[in-house]
């Protein structure tokens, strides 16, 4: 019943630490939308199935909370950017089970990696239009020397952490950009930005959820 959990869990949580400085708009709690690619390698087309187009999340401040549906189960993963702790809920209604896992910054870096360090961000002047926003290209680099590419805005400022703490030096808001974490490269761009009320979002566990392990949910799914 439980099969497949960990692969969906891992995705969202991958795709939620996806997604500054300077801008026009400030925007503090809303819903954000990503349209994402990925440039899979032939020993990675196999999880091309699992992996979305898009995800979407509600965020509040440095909270973010992305909810995926996996077979009989609805699950929720809310995260805090910025100190990278979090919490992972499992409903499983025909089952009437409801498993709750608490993750750590150290449980995520096991998972994900750890956040990559890059530097010497340089605007190139190249002007671009990408979808709402006037964008504009910035080469920067990893820690291994690599060279990259992304377009960023000054027209709209989401809370720090929400792209990516690997991006705050950056100055200004990513709307086009790539990111590797175990491996695979995803290509993400914003698709829409909702600024609205999305209410409190809290790391704390439900009364009616069941604290559990990730290892334990796991076993659960035969994993």
């Amino acid at each position: 019943m439980l099969k497949s959990i960990k692969t969906s869990v891992l995705a969202a949580i991958l795709i939620s630490t996806a997604v500054i400085a300077h801008a026009q708009k400030k925007v503090n709690e809303g819903t954000l939308t990503y349209a994402i690619t990925y440039d899979l390698t032939p020993d990675q087309q196999s999880m091309a199935a699992q992996l979305p187009p898009e995800t979407k999340f509600k965020f509040n401040g440095s909270l973010i909370k992305l909810e995926l549906e996996q077979g009989p189960a609805k699950i929720t993963v809310i995260n805090d950017v910025i100190a990278k702790n979090g919490l992972v809920l499992v409903d499983v209604p025909i089952a009437q089970k409801q498993y709750a896992v608490k993750t750590t910054k150290e449980d995520n870096e096991q998972m994900m990696g750890k956040t990559p360090v890059l530097s010497d961000f340089k605007s190139t002047g190249e002007k671009q239009k990408i979808g709402n926003y006037n964008t504009e290209k910035y080469t920067y680099k990893d820690e291994s020397g690599a060279s990259f590419e992304l377009w960023a805005t000054n027209e709209i400022q989401l809370p720090e952490g929400i792209s990516g703490n690997e991006l705050k030096a950056l100055g200004a808001t990513p709307v086009k950009f790539s990111r590797v974490q175990n491996g695979v490269k995803a290509n993400i761009a914003i698709k829409s930005l909702v600024e609205e009320k999305v209410g409190p979002i809290s790391l704390a566990v439900p009364p009616s959820y069941e604290l559990t392990t990730m290892d334990a949910l796991k076993a659960m799914g035969g994993q």
